[in-house]
């Protein structure tokens, strides 16, 4: 890991490390597989998230590193999830949040945010505690909703992106920075998409949408 940390290539007068590089690439390659709602979508995640980490780490961005940990844990389980409940017509079934779940949501983001910059303050794990707590806490939240497959997991990704592109510029990331770019763009579409796919799944009868479990 240390040799992807240390070599890479210069793009736009910046160097970027091979480990930030495949870590990024891997992330956006996350976003269409999620659009297309395949299970290639979580093991792709967690080799992304291991690099990342190690990114973060070494820019001294407690909270974006910590997330990484965060999002292996919920890859493991969003991959479980996903594996149970598929159709054959349909793909995974995602679904349209209750109000209740919108609540639960916006209860954590807020809650979490400010806990969790307390804590990066307290311990001075970050140089930038509140907009590094709100990524950390957004992204759990955006995947354990995708996880869920609720469709407003891409509501909280376009959070995340307005707040990520400033703070990886001010931290000198600026091929991430461009990555959180390009999200914004995926993470539109992506809603589309699942909005789509929902609305057809709920005018659907159960009959036609049996859920069963199928192999990647």
């Amino acid at each position: 890991m240390n040799w992807l940390l240390e070599h890479g290539l210069t793009l736009l007068g910046e160097h970027i490390s091979f480990a930030e590089l495949l870590g990024q690439i891997g992330a956006v390659a996350v976003v269409f597989l999620a659009q297309r709602r395949t299970l290639w979508t979580w093991p792709v995640q967690i080799a992304a998230a291991i690099l990342l980490f190690s990114v973060y780490t070494s820019a001294h961005l407690g909270g974006l590193a910590l997330r990484q940990v965060i999002v292996l844990a919920i890859s493991v389980y969003g991959w479980w999830a996903w594996t149970r409940r598929r159709d054959a017509e349909y793909g995974v079934v995602v679904r349209r949040s209750t109000w209740p779940e919108l609540g639960a949501l916006a209860a954590v983001l807020v809650v979490g945010t400010v806990g969790m910059a307390l804590l990066l303050t307290a311990t001075d794990a970050s140089w930038a505690p509140w907009p590094d707590a709100a990524i950390f806490i957004g992204t759990a939240v955006a995947y354990g909703a995708q996880g869920l497959r609720l469709v407003e997991f891409w509501l909280v990704w376009l959070l995340v992106d307005a707040i990520g592109v400033p703070l990886q510029i001010a931290s000198g990331l600026y091929f991430s920075a461009s990555v959180y770019i390009v999200f914004t763009a995926l993470v539109i579409k992506g809603w589309r998409d699942w909005t789509r796919s929902a609305r057809a799944v709920a005018q659907a009868s159960p009959a036609q949408t049996p859920v069963g479990n199928v192999g990647m």
